[in-house]
Parts: C-alpha cells; sequence; structure tokens
C-alpha cells in the first residue's frame, strides 16, 4: 500500500464502521423505531433500509467488494435523502457527506488491494 493510500483506506474504515454502527441502531433501537412510528411512513422501511444499509457498509469495508458496497450505500443514502425531504426534514447534511467520502474513496484506485495507483 502506497503512503497515498493510507488516507483513503482509513477514511473508508472510518465511513464503514460510522455507517455500520449508526444503521444498527436505527433498525435495533426502540428510540429509532418510536421516532420513525412517528413519520408516518410503512414500518418495512425502517428495518429493509437499515439492514440494506449494513450490508452495504460491510461489502463498502472489504477491498474486493468496496465498489459494490460504495454504489449500494450511494443509492441507499439517496433514497434516505428523498425520504427526508419528503417529510420537511431538511438535515440531512450528513448523508450528503457521507456520500461524498464514498465517492473519494471509490476514486482511489490504488488502496483496493494496497497495489499501486494507476
Amino acid at each position: 500500500m502506497s503512503k497515498q493510500s493510507i488516507p483513503i483506506v482509513t477514511l473508508r474504515w472510518a465511513l464503514g464502521l460510522v455507517v455500520v454502527v449508526e444503521a444498527l441502531h436505527f433498525v435495533l433501537s426502540p428510540g429509532a423505531a418510536a421516532h420513525f412510528a412517528r413519520t408516518g411512513l410503512p414500518l418495512w422501511i425502517r428495518p429493509v433500509l437499515g439492514w440494506m444499509e449494513v450490508i452495504a457498509a460491510l461489502l463498502f469495508l472489504a477491498p474486493a467488494t468496496r465498489f459494490v458496497g460504495g454504489y449500494a450505500l450511494l443509492l441507499i443514502f439517496a433514497v434516505a435523502v428523498a425520504l427526508h425531504l419528503r417529510l420537511g426534514d431538511y438535515g440531512v447534511g450528513a448523508l450528503i457527506v457521507y456520500a461524498t467520502a464514498i465517492i473519494v474513496c471509490m476514486a482511489d484506485r490504488g488502496s483496493q488491494f494496497g497495489g499501486k495507483t494507476a
């Protein structure tokens, strides 16, 4: 792994772990369930979106599947932003920052397997 790739790998791991923890909280927390129930959205959306996010984040963490996981996370975050905006919740800044960090990690080809940059 080149010295140039170390910050990108660190960013990928930090982002992936934060997303896993946040998604697990979203799925498993009684408080999150109660908050979601007040939105009026179908209750099945929360576990489906949350578990998909956990799986995508884990794929994003593995070098061989980081692109599949990254694209899946971008799609999930886009859906989450749309749902938030539809509900009148404009606090989507963190999702936008997460998506930008995913794009940065996916743009760095050199850190996938610790190889040289192309």
